[in-house]
C-alpha cells in the first residue's frame, strides 16, 4: 500500500462558471513618491552620475599619487553613500513595475496551466514505460560510454569538420563528455587506438581555459618522495614526479648525507621576474633618447607608479635597456608575490608602454617580449643577472658520512668536481651548466608541484662547488642557482595533484602573512634538493657505481602495457 500523500489541489472552477477578475490596476512604485515622478527621476539620475564621476576622478588622482584607495575623506564618504542611495532608488523604480506585472500575468494564467497539466499527465500516463539504457561495464571499450545517438552524430560532425574539435566544451557544456567525443573522433581520423591513455579519474573542468586545450586524457607520472631534507633547520619531504629510475633514490641518499651532517643552509640573493619588450624608432638617436630617459633615476618613481597599477603585488625593481641599431630592448624586473609572475609583469610593461606613447609618439612597439627577458631559453643575461629567485645553498658533509653513506672520499669528490663540472663544462662551452644533473631534480619537482616544465631551461642554471675543509677531512659543497622560476599560485599549481604536493611542502597557495614567502621557500627547497642530487650522483661516479645502479634500477624488461590490461 502506497502511504505517500499527494499535495491537495484547490477546488476547480466549473467551465461555465464565470471567473471574477479585478479591473482596478495594481499599485505602482511611483504612487508613494511625494514629488512628481519626472522631478524625482531627474534628481536621482543627476545624483548618481555626478557622484560616480566625482569618485572616479578622486580615485584616479589617488592612483597617480600612490595614495591607498581605502583612505577616504568625509566628502568621499558622503559621495559613496549618495551613490548607493541613488542606485537603490533607480534599481527599485525600474524593477518593481516589472515584477508586479510578471506576478499579475502569472496569477491570471495559473488556472489555464493547471488544466493543461492535467491533460498532459493523462497523456504521459498512457505512454508505455521507457526502455532503460544498458549499464556500462568497467572492462568494455571506451566507445560504450557513448550511450546516445546524439553523441554518435557529434563524433561524425567532428570527423567531417563541420564541428571544430576545440568548440566541444562550449557547445556541450560538459568537459568530460567533450574529451570523450574528441578522443573517439581522433581515433577514427588517425586509425590509431588511444587504449592505455586514461580518461576517467580526472577533473576536466579544472583545466578549462587555463591549463590545457582540447584534452583527450591525461598521462600518469609516478611521484616519489626524497627526504627528509634538513634545510635551514626544518625538514621537508620532497615530491618528485619522474620516470627515470634511480633519480629519487639517489636524491634521497643525498638528503640522508646532508641530514646526518647537520643540514644545509640556503640564502635568497634576489627575487624578481623580468619581461623585455622591443620597440623601434626611425633613428638610433631617437631610440637612445628613450634609453637615457628610462635609465635616469629621476624618472624611475614615475615609471614605478605606472607599472605597479597592474597588481597589488607587482613592484617594479629596475629597468635596464640595450640598444641594437634603432631597436631598443627594455628589461623590466619586478617582484610578483607568490605567483611565478609572467602575466603580472607583462601587464605592468603594457601600462608603461602606453604611458610612454604620450612623450614618444613615434615609438613603434614591435613585441611585448623581445627575448632579452629571457624566458625558456639559455641566456647569459639570466646566468649573470638572474631571473625569478636567485638562491645559493651549502652544506658541510663530515668525513665519516662521505665514507659510510656516499661510499667515496673527500679528495675524490673535489677532484671529480673540478675536472667534470668545472673544466669539462668549460670545454663544452656550457652556459650555466656547471653541474652534474641539476635539471633532473628541477624537472621532477616542477612537474610534481605544477610549475612550467619548460622553464627548467633557465631554472637549471647551476654551478656546483666542492672543496675540502677542516684540514681536508670534511667536504664543503654548494650550489648557486640564479634563475629559479617558481610560484605557488596560478597555472598548474591549483590542480588537485599538484596542489597536494605543494601542501606536503607547506607552501600551498599564497601567504597571507608575508606575500611572496611561499614561492621563495619553494625556491630554496628546489636548491636544497639539487644540492642533495649533486652530492649523491657525484659520489656514485667517483665510486664507480653509476653504471651498476642504472643497470639494476633503470633497465626493467617488464611489459607494462600487458600488466595494465
Amino acid at each position: 500500500m502506497d502511504v505517500r500523500r499527494r499535495p491537495q489541489k484547490p477546488p476547480r472552477v466549473a467551465e461555465d462558471e464565470p471567473r471574477t477578475v479585478s479591473s482596478s490596476p495594481p499599485p505602482k512604485a511611483s504612487d508613494a513618491l511625494p514629488l512628481p515622478l519626472y522631478l524625482t527621476n531627474a534628481i536621482f539620475f543627476t545624483l548618481f552620475f555626478s557622484v560616480a564621476y566625482y569618485l572616479l576622478h578622486r580615485w584616479r588622482d589617488k592612483i597617480r599619487s600612490s595614495t591607498p584607495l581605502h583612505v577616504v575623506t568625509l566628502s568621499e564618504i558622503a559621495a559613496i553613500v549618495s551613490l548607493i542611495a541613488s542606485f537603490i532608488y533607480l534599481l527599485g523604480f525600474f524593477g518593481i513595475d516589472f515584477v508586479q506585472s510578471f506576478i499579475t500575468r502569472a496569477s491570471n494564467d495559473a488556472w489555464d496551466l493547471d488544466d493543461e497539466a492535467v491533460n498532459a499527465a493523462a497523456i504521459i500516463a498512457a505512454r508505455p514505460p521507457p526502455t532503460p539504457l544498458p549499464k556500462l561495464v568497467a572492462h568494455e571499450p571506451i566507445i560504450t560510454a557513448l550511450s546516445t545517438v546524439e553523441d554518435e552524430e557529434i563524433i561524425k560532425s567532428v570527423v567531417d569538420g563541420s564541428i571544430p574539435s576545440y568548440s566541444l566544451e562550449s557547445k556541450l557544456g560538459d568537459c568530460k563528455r567533450a574529451a570523450l567525443i574528441r578522443r573517439e573522433a581522433l581515433q577514427r581520423v588517425t586509425g590509431r587506438s588511444l587504449q592505455g591513455l586514461p580518461l576517467d579519474g580526472f577533473d576536466y573542468e579544472s583545466i578549462l581555459g587555463q591549463c590545457c586545450e582540447m584534452p583527450v586524457g591525461y598521462v600518469q607520472i609516478p611521484v616519489g618522495i626524497a627526504g627528509p631534507l634538513l634545510l635551514d633547520g626544518f625538514e621537508y619531504s620532497v615530491p618528485m614526479a619522474t620516470t627515470e629510475g634511480c633519480l629519487v633514490a639517489s636524491t634521497n641518499r643525498g638528503c640522508k648525507a646532508i641530514y646526518v651532517s647537520g643540514g644545509a643552509v640556503s640564502t635568497l640573493l634576489r627575487d624578481g621576474m623580468t619581461r623585455a619588450p622591443v620597440v623601434r624608432f626611425s633613428t638610433a638617436k631617437r631610440a637612445s633618447e628613450l634609453k637615457f630617459f628610462l635609465e635616469d633615476p629621476n624618472n624611475f618613481d614615475t615609471m614605478a607608479v605606472v607599472f605597479n597599477r597592474s597588481s597589488r603585488f607587482a613592484r617594479l625593481q629596475s629597468i635596464r635597456c640595450s640598444l641594437a641599431g634603432k631597436n631598443l630592448y627594455i628589461r623590466f624586473c619586478c617582484s610578483t608575490g607568490d605567483a611565478m609572475g609572467m602575466n603580472m609583469v607583462s601587464k605592468g610593461v603594457q601600462n608603461v608602454l602606453e604611458f610612454l606613447q604620450s612623450d614618444f609618439p613615434d615609438m613603434d612597439v614591435i613585441g611585448i617580449s623581445g627575448n632579452f627577458c629571457s624566458d625558456k631559453k639559455p641566456a647569459a643575461v639570466n646566468w649573470i643577472e638572474g631571473r625569478g629567485k636567485s638562491v645559493v645553498c651549502e652544506a658541510i658533509i663530515k668525513e665519516e658520512v662521505v665514507k659510510k653513506v656516499l661510499k667515496t672520499s673527500v679528495a675524490s669528490l673535489v677532484e671529480l668536481n673540478m675536472l667534470k663540472n668545472l673544466t669539462g663544462s668549460a670545454i663544452a662551452g656550457a652556459l650555466g651548466g656547471f653541474n652534474a644533473h641539476a635539471a633532473n631534480i628541477v624537472s621532477a619537482i616542477y612537474i610534481a608541484t605544477g610549475q612550467d616544465p619548460a622553464q627548467n631551461v633557465e631554472s637549471s642554471h647551476c654551478i656546483t662547488m666542492m672543496e675540502g675543509v677542516n684540514d681536508g677531512k670534511d667536504l664543503h659543497v654548494s650550489v648557486t642557482m640564479p634563475s629559479i622560476e617558481v610560484g605557488t599560485v596560478g597555472g598548474g599549481t591549483q590542480l588537485a595533484s599538484q596542489s597536494a604536493c605543494l601542501n606536503l611542502l607547506g607552501v600551498k597557495g599564497a601567504s597571507k602573512e608575508s606575500p611572496g614567502s611561499n614561492s621563495r621557500l619553494l625556491a630554496t627547497i628546489v636548491a636544497g634538493s639539487v644540492l642533495a642530487g649533486e652530492l649523491s650522483l657525484m659520489s656514485a661516479i667517483a665510486a664507480g657505481q653509476l653504471v651498476k645502479s642504472h643497470l639494476k634500477y633503470n633497465r626493467s624488461s617488464r611489459d607494462i602495457t600487458k600488466a595494465t590490461s
